[in-house]
């Protein structure tokens, strides 16, 4: 299995820290890597691990200007995308179809190649004109997972919280996250 994962630069880039080590735990599955500028920025302001380290772990990491990497074209074969987390300005770029970065650009092969797209947006309140490039990215074949807070699951830190939304991201692929903790149902007499 080959992912793309786009990290651009919305808070809570640790997300994509979360979600590439994930999928390293899977032997199976290639990582392609695209950091966006703003994401850079981003880490810088938010994240203790070095920039670095998440580089590491991809098997290939691309820059988001080289509109000519082999993931900015349909004749390289992926099973899909995840932008995680995806701001407000990349889902708008997503949802007009302006690939003016790799990210944007490579999700817009796996669209046209109808491959899977995952979006992680990171805002909130979420405004109408939000609501409505989602709903545009929902039409167009993107699952849209926001990074919501679980409950059921009995939650103690913020890993336990982030481990939920990376397993259910994973779930978009078919594969599971042994961090991950699925509601195990309620007997009900």
């Amino acid at each position: 299995m080959r992912i793309i994962v786009g990290i651009s630069g919305a808070s809570g880039v640790v997300l994509g820290y979360y979600l590439v080590s994930a999928l390293k735990q899977h032997e199976d599955v290639e990582v392609h890597l695209i950091v966006t500028e703003g994401a850079q920025k981003t880490w810088e302001l938010e994240c203790d691990v070095p920039l670095i380290e998440l580089v590491a772990m991809a098997d290939v990491y691309h820059s988001d200007k080289n509109l000519a990497a082999s993931i900015s074209s349909g004749s390289f074969t992926t099973d899909g995308m995840i932008v995680i987390p995806c701001s407000m300005k990349t889902l708008a770029a997503i949802t007009a179809g302006y690939a003016a970065n790799l990210l944007v650009r490579a999700v817009d092969v796996c669209l046209k190649e109808d491959r899977k797209v995952v979006l992680v947006p990171r805002e909130m309140p979420f405004g109408k004109l939000h609501l409505r490039n989602l709903k545009e990215a929902a039409e167009l074949g993107c699952s849209i997972v926001p990074p919501m807070l679980t409950f059921y699951n009995g939650p103690q830190t913020m890993e336990d919280q982030i481990n939920h939304v990376i397993g259910k991201v994973l779930r978009q692929f078919g594969l599971e996250h042994s961090r991950f903790v699925s509601w195990k149902g309620v007997e009900v007499a």
